[in-house]
This record gives structure tokens, C-alpha cells and sequence, in this order.
């Protein structure tokens, strides 16, 4: 059982770690990665966005994810990752979940997401909570990331 947070300073270095390692298993860290996993209370918190985070009592934070306002009254779900070690427990589903509910209290839409096809897996876990895939968004900000070539956004 794991319980969801909202961000606090002394989580940045499971915030960073947790994300490193998840893009580095399949992907190059970019520096628009490192810009944010370098400094989320700077690029995320101070700009109006909530990064929650997945803890395991006695392991601690195990998954993060995200809600990063794009600056044109969209909100983006970003950052989500679940340790290697922890991953087939539903804690990705569960942050999933508290993030869709907590972007409806934040006042931006659309909620969307840029993703790859390498994470089939994660893609199924979006589809299956409301979120489609569209060629708008892919136009608006898939250029946001090389390693972009999904985009979804919540319908639900």
C-alpha cells in the first residue's frame, strides 16, 4: 500500500533519481528533462504546477508524476515514473488517478500527456483512464521531447 503525497522539498532527490532512471532504461535524458528534474520546485512548483509522489512505508518514495501548466491553459502530465522494484503493485495507476483528480481542481484544460510507444504498457494505463490519443496535441507540443511520438489527452 502506498500513499500519495503532495510535493515537498526533501522529495526532489527521489523526484530526480526515480525519473533518471526510469528515461535512461529506454531513452537519452534530454536536457529539458534535466531542467526540470534539476530543479522541480524552480520549473514546476513555482510555476503553478504539483508534483505528487508515491510513498511505501519503510522504502519511501517509490513513484512520481507531474501536472506542469504549459503556460497556454493547458496542463501537461509529465514525470510520471514508478521504481523499477515496485513497479506491478497499481502505484502508477494510483498516481494516475490523483493526478486526473487534482488537475480538475487546477482550472487548465486540456490535461494531455507526450509519451512514446516504447511504453505500451503505460499507454493501455492511460487509454484506460480517459485519455486518447490526438493529432492537435502531437502539433502543439509533441516537438517538446525527441523521444515524443504519442500524444494523448484526458476526455473524460
Amino acid at each position: 500500500m502506498v500513499d500519495i503525497r503532495s510535493w515537498r522539498p526533501e522529495y526532489a532527490t527521489a523526484f530526480r533519481d526515480i525519473n533518471l532512471a526510469w528515461i535512461s532504461e529506454m531513452f537519452e535524458v534530454e536536457a529539458h528533462d534535466l531542467d526540470m528534474l534539476n530543479d522541480p520546485q524552480g520549473c514546476i512548483i513555482n510555476a503553478g504546477g504539483v508534483i505528487l509522489c508515491a510513498e511505501a512505508p519503510e522504502v519511501g518514495i517509490v513513484g512520481t508524476c507531474a501536472l506542469i501548466p504549459s503556460g497556454d491553459g493547458a496542463v501537461e502530465l509529465s514525470k510520471m515514473a514508478v521504481l523499477a522494484s515496485a513497479r506491478g503493485h497499481g502505484i502508477g495507476e494510483r498516481l494516475l488517478k490523483a493526478a486526473i483528480e487534482r488537475s480538475a481542481g487546477m482550472g487548465l484544460r486540456p490535461l494531455f500527456l507526450l509519451t512514446n510507444w516504447k511504453c505500451a504498457s503505460a499507454i493501455k494505463l492511460y487509454e484506460a483512464h480517459g485519455f486518447r490519443h490526438d493529432a492537435d496535441i502531437m502539433a502543439r507540443y509533441g516537438a517538446s521531447y525527441d523521444r515524443c511520438d504519442v500524444a494523448m489527452r484526458y476526455v473524460r
